[in-house]
């Protein structure tokens, strides 16, 4: 009876501990979209012709797995290949995920690190342009081939990213083809119908 009891006891541990284990791993909760960036970096964005650029992401490559300078190696925690090879790192590989992130926000957190975890600042290590670099490089990962459009705020396929005045124009198109109030707009009275119950 005692056997039969401790066995039952182990059982229910062992799922207690596997539920806790799965938790820890992060498997229960849906990873949350980042917050937005805060105002001096809400207006940061990557230069002109860094994204999809061979020569740009082989320099972030460089910078990432500490061939530029041995106080920086990203891939020791992110890995060489953006699979994490620390507990808690970010997984560049998650494209839905990282597809989230504005240009600004991940420039945001690769500067300042982030709060609460053990990515630190890199402000102080790296000139704006290497991270820059550092991220046209990790967005390979995960995001192959797009680029973050600031104008549609989004991620978009590289070189159809639109300009703000496209999307202006767009926006400006589609209202004007939309009725006042979004409701169809009522046909006015006929000088026919008028007349009919006019009173005479």
């Amino acid at each position: 009876m005692k056997s039969v009891m401790s066995r039952r006891m182990s059982s229910v541990l062992a799922l207690i501990v596997m539920g806790f284990a799965l938790s820890a791993c992060g498997e229960a909760k849906p990873l949350q979209p980042p917050p937005p960036a805060p105002p001096e970096y809400a207006d940061m964005h990557m230069p002109d012709g860094y994204w999809g650029n061979e020569e740009i992401i082989a320099q972030g490559k460089a910078i990432f797995i500490g061939a530029e300078n041995i106080d920086v190696n990203c891939a020791s925690c992110h890995g060489k290949d953006g699979k994490p090879v620390k507990a808690g790192a970010r997984d560049f590989r998650q494209g839905d995920h990282m597809a989230k992130f504005s240009d600004a926000q991940w420039f945001w957190r690769v500067s300042e690190g982030v709060k609460g975890t053990k990515m630190k600042a890199w402000k102080s290590k790296l000139s704006e342009e290497d991270r820059w670099k550092v991220i046209a490089f990790e967005s390979t990962f995960g995001l192959k081939g797009k680029e973050y459009s600031v104008a549609e705020k989004k991620w978009v396929p590289h070189g159809t990213a639109k300009t703000a005045e496209e999307v202006a124009a767009e926006e400006s198109a589609a209202k004007g083809s939309e009725p006042a109030g979004g409701e169809e707009a009522e046909e006015a009275p006929t000088e026919e119908a008028h007349t009919e119950h006019a009173p005479h």
